[in-house]
């Protein structure tokens, strides 16, 4: 009898058909039990229930120890999905506090899996967060009655009063993409946004603990996990000292409302952050709670940028504050000599080109051209150094010394404070010049950069080290917020002397003609009776009306603080910039106000400046 052929056929293709099957359920069994954490953690979560424990935020203290910023508690709600059932949803939103509609909008966002890539029915999502410990005692009574929701503990930040904003930030959220970028947050939790708060992230931030609870088939929490062996407690975080003085910060921000500006002070033989003040500013207790988003909202909204830190981001022209590093440079590149005189009739005068200056003699020598801010001499100064062609070659090498000479002094690139967000300045090299004038350009066509205009823009906080370099004849310290770090030394990124390329000695002379401008020059507004003060004025030219700078230490000798006022739209120097320089030095050196600088104070609190509604 013949063998059925297709009969074999057809025996051996179901044969494999029934073991490809068998192997590819046999596969995935092997992947869900052994491979993969999904069937893991679904057994799991019948027979444990993971909790993790929030550390407690480091705090933030000023200088001499007083609390600026501190935690209170609050509580979040969170939801398990696969837990949540037969609960009276309407009963649950009359004790949270919500409506129905906003009960489903927030479930329907926990398993939007666009905004959380991560979500799992099995492990607790936030669905409330931040309710004060007052509001959530109402709470508590109530919520075990309904199955998948739970309490945790966290705490909130608090603020000591409505100062400093701007170097404190804040503490929001996580987004995704602090998520992914680091694998200690999860959902719900929270990050510093801005500020000290967010540079110093994982200094504050501390570590988490965690707690496995036994529970029962019907969900309920049994007690610890063998009794508690597994468990960690959370590493609270490090608390921070920072070197602002809040009494120093207050005033300052008190003499800056109603104006757009900023003042920085800076302890020169350390280069700490004896102030940071930027206006408009903002209460940061504003920026706590569940209604933190629509604060940050508003604030974002308002043309006057109040969330900008203008000092450090806000770039503009130092004008004659910029004055003393071009004769610091004169000096040392022997363009002048210290009795170098260069006239001035009312200007500098030039090939047709005029650039103004007020009354006073000529000519004159660098100490008195600083004391009285004289234009003419440091134009002229300018012209000596780009016109030696035997010792540059070019003025493009004339050029490109001059600006070494600023970097090394702090401008033209991040000075690298220890806060986000600073902004590098500009200060202008050849290859900037050789495009926009192809080529052809002199010091007669960029005069106007040796009295701080034309291309040249520094920050508030370079200003003021550059104030602190001169105070200490020549070196600085990077500036920095931070004092000090609770069980740790401060990086020595901010302990190591940063020297310029100017010869120490030529600094004296910069130094006495800063101290002419206080005793008989420009700042005679700045002296203060009991002590030595140098200072600067500068009066930086705009399209509107004329920003008004100054820059001052104090004493001369053995200089205790140096301060740089940037007032936007506040005209001469001596208007705004000298008078809020001396009362911060004042406060600062003497740890009061005198009655009459007191009453000077509150004049300037109250003086505003009328800006419109431009944006700027």
């Amino acid at each position: 009898m013949p063998k059925d052929y297709s009969f074999e056929k057809r025996k051996y293709i179901i044969g494999a058909v029934a073991v490809a099957i068998v192997t590819l359920y046999l596969v995935r069994i092997f992947t869900l039990q052994i491979l993969s954490d999904d069937y893991r953690q679904r057994a799991d979560s019948n027979a444990f229930r993971k909790e993790v424990l929030f550390p407690s935020r480091g705090l933030i203290l000023d200088r001499k120890g007083r609390l600026m910023v501190y935690n209170e508690p609050s509580y979040n709600i969170n939801v398990v999905m696969l837990d949540q059932h037969g609960i009276d949803t309407l009963d649950f939103c009359k004790t949270v506090g919500i409506t129905r509609e906003e009960y489903i909008a927030r479930m329907a966002d926990i398993k939007d899996s666009k905004k959380h890539p991560n979500y799992s029915r099995n492990t607790p999502q936030l669905f409330m967060s931040q309710i004060p410990a007052e509001e959530f005692s109402k709470i508590r009574e109530k919520l075990f009655r309904f199955n998948g929701f739970s309490a945790e503990k966290r705490s909130v930040r608090c603020y000591a009063g409505p100062w400093a904003a701007h170097v404190l930030g804040d503490v929001g959220e996580v987004n995704q993409a602090d998520i992914d970028s680091d694998a200690y947050y999860k959902s719900g939790d929270y990050i510093g946004k801005l500020g000290i708060e967010r540079s110093y992230e994982k200094v504050l931030r501390g570590e988490k603990g965690k707690r496995i609870m036994l529970r029962d088939v019907h969900g309920r929490t049994k007690g610890h996990y063998m009794d508690g062996k597994y468990d960690v407690a959370p590493k609270p975080g490090r608390n921070l000292t920072l070197g602002i003085d809040l009494e120093l910060q207050a005033l300052a921000e008190r003499l800056l409302e109603g104006k757009l500006g900023s003042i920085v002070a800076i302890e020169p033989s350390t280069g700490e952050i004896l102030c940071m003040a930027s206006a408009p500013s903002y209460d940061p207790r504003q920026m706590v709670g569940r209604d933190r988003g629509l604060h940050h909202t508003e604030l974002q909204n308002d043309p006057m940028r109040p969330l900008l830190n203008r000092a450090i981001m806000g770039c503009y022209p130092p004008g004659s504050t910029f004055k003393p590093t071009q004769g610091l440079i004169g000096l040392q590149e022997g363009a002048i000599h210290p009795n170098t005189a260069f006239p001035c009739a009312h200007g500098f005068n030039y090939k047709g080109l005029h650039l103004g200056c007020h009354a006073h003699a000529s000519p004159m020598p660098l100490i008195p051209a600083l004391g009285t801010s004289c234009n003419a001499f440091f134009c002229w100064n300018l012209m000596r150094m780009f016109g030696n062609r035997g010792k540059y070659g070019s003025v493009q090498g004339a050029m490109t010394r001059w600006k070494d000479h600023l970097v090394s002094m702090g401008f033209g690139y991040k000075l690298g404070i220890d806060l986000p967000g600073e902004r590098r300045g500009m200060i202008p090299n050849a290859q900037y010049y050789d495009k926009a004038y192809r080529g052809s350009w002199n010091a007669l066509t960029v005069i106007s950069i040796s009295i701080g205009q034309g291309e040249v823009t520094a920050t508030p906080l370079q200003i003021a080290n550059l104030c602190a370099t001169i105070a200490n004849r020549g070196y600085y310290y990077i500036p920095h917020v931070v004092h000090s770090v609770q069980g740790e030394s401060i990086d020595t990124l901010y302990t190591r002397r940063h020297y310029t390329m100017v010869d120490p000695k030529w600094y004296a002379y910069v130094v006495a003609g800063m101290r002419k401008a206080v005793l008989s020059g420009t700042c005679v507004g700045a002296n203060i009776p009991g002590y030595e003060v140098c200072g600067k004025t500068g009066t930086a030219q705009n399209r509107g009306a004329d920003h008004s700078a100054f820059m001052g230490f104090a004493p001369m000798d053995k200089p205790r603080i140096a301060v740089a006022v940037y007032v936007e739209n506040g005209g001469f120097g001596a208007y705004y910039g000298v008078p809020i320089g001396k009362l911060i030095m004042e406060q600062y050196l003497n740890g009061a106000l005198s009655p009459e600088s007191e009453q000077k104070a509150e004049e300037f609190q109250h003086k505003r400046i009328n800006y419109g509604t431009r944006v700027r």
